[in-house]
């Protein structure tokens, strides 16, 4: 039975099951492409208005002397300094070093998370053995770690590279083994059904079932491997931009250390965005954090 809509101004008496709901299609389902344009530009808007505002504030705060010069140096200061060094080779030996540790650190723990968190989910009994162990380390600061490595590798890249790896690794690892563990049964059960053994039960159940959730974690770990080496750095470090920042302020320089601490955020934010493309990228079949949702 199709319920007629009930004239302007007159109330609908008829019973609830028998009224008609009518909702006509808005904007978004009209033109779904400009929609999604105009949301991406807002986005992107408000994305770079925000620091923005809060860097014309800071300049203008130093112009009026409403900050100490000398403490917080204007933002334009620091640009000035910055783009001096950058010309005249001064900052890039101290980028090169802390990118070259943080590559080669966050390489060796993703490898090495990926697989025991990979062996862990799927063993039970390897699980048993060694999750409690990985635990108790998991909660200790990895700064706390750094003496042991410089007993261990020296002076050096040797300790730099390793606590990264180290940081890198919990989080691969937490990441992958909770994958694992989360993948459905059924999918497990298929792939056995269907006669697989064990290296296309990785290849068609378990990799593509785990990665988006081990991308995840990979994702967080490239932001906290920066921070970890940048602390590493001003401890047991003679170049990098964690000692560069350290330095600089042990001798006044606070341009200088704002020039570093602009550039560890570029790095940060450069190589989350790396990973998370490169997830996109190994990871079609999942959701996207942003873009154009999937149809």
């Amino acid at each position: 039975m199709t319920a007629a809509l009930p004239r302007p101004g007159h109330e609908d008496d008829r019973p609830a099951a028998d009224r008609l709901l009518v909702r006509r299609p808005g904007p978004r389902e009209l033109r779904p492409g400009r929609t999604h344009r105009r949301r991406r530009t807002l986005e992107i808007s408000l994305a770079a208005a925000v620091p923005l505002l809060l860097v014309l504030l800071w300049q203008l705060a130093a112009d009026r002397s409403w900050l100490d010069a000398r403490i917080y140096p204007a933002p334009s200061t620091i640009l000035a300094d910055g783009w001096d060094r950058a010309l005249a080779g001064e900052l890039w030996p101290d980028v090169g070093a802390t990118l070259r540790r943080v590559l080669a650190g966050y390489a060796a723990g993703t490898v090495t998370g990926y697989l025991l968190g990979l062996l862990m989910g799927s063993l039970s009994l390897v699980r048993a053995a060694l999750e409690p162990l990985l635990d108790a380390l998991y909660v200790v600061p990895k700064l706390a770690l750094l003496p042991i490595f410089l007993n261990m590798f020296g002076l050096g890249e040797g300790p730099q590279v390793a606590l990264v790896a180290t940081t890198v690794f919990f989080f691969v690892w937490i990441s992958t083994m909770a994958a694992v563990l989360a993948i459905p049964s059924g999918h497990r059960d298929a792939g056995q059904v269907f006669g697989a053994g064990p290296w296309q039960m990785f290849r068609h159940v378990l990799l593509p079932a785990s990665l988006p959730a081990v991308l995840v974690g990979a994702r967080i770990a490239a932001g906290v491997a920066v921070l970890v080496i940048v602390a590493s750095e001003q401890i047991a470090a003679t170049d990098g931009l964690g000692h560069l920042i350290f330095d600089s302020r042990a001798l006044f320089q606070n341009d200088v250390m704002f020039v570093g601490i602009v550039c560890v955020a570029v790095l940060g934010v450069l190589f989350s965005e790396l990973v998370r493309l490169a997830g996109r990228f190994l990871t079609p079949w999942a959701p996207r954090d942003r873009g154009r949702p999937r149809s």
